[in-house]
């Protein structure tokens, strides 16, 4: 990826990923190419990949957990971004 490639992708964060929700993103998106088409096949998936939850590190995924998880992730960025505008 080139270097303006690799800006122009997180053109509208206001604080970078961390870690965990790179892995959690690159983890969802291989469960649903691989089919899941709902967050309890997803999470079913997460599980049998051992992904970790990104805010206690567990690797034991439920729907209502997946939900959980994006919502604060979500409230983490809008709050980021309500601060600090965009651009990370």
């Amino acid at each position: 990826m080139s270097d303006q490639s690799s800006r122009l992708r997180t053109q509208t964060l206001a604080r970078p990923l961390t870690p965990e929700e790179i892995a959690l993103a690159a983890a969802l998106e291989k469960a649903y190419v691989d089919g899941a088409g709902d967050f309890d096949a997803a999470a079913a998936a997460l599980t049998a990949a051992s992904a970790k939850v990104p805010s206690d590190g567990t690797t034991k995924w439920t729907a209502a957990i997946l939900e959980r998880e994006l919502k604060s992730i979500n409230q983490s960025l809008d709050e980021a971004y309500a601060k600090h505008g965009r651009g990370a």
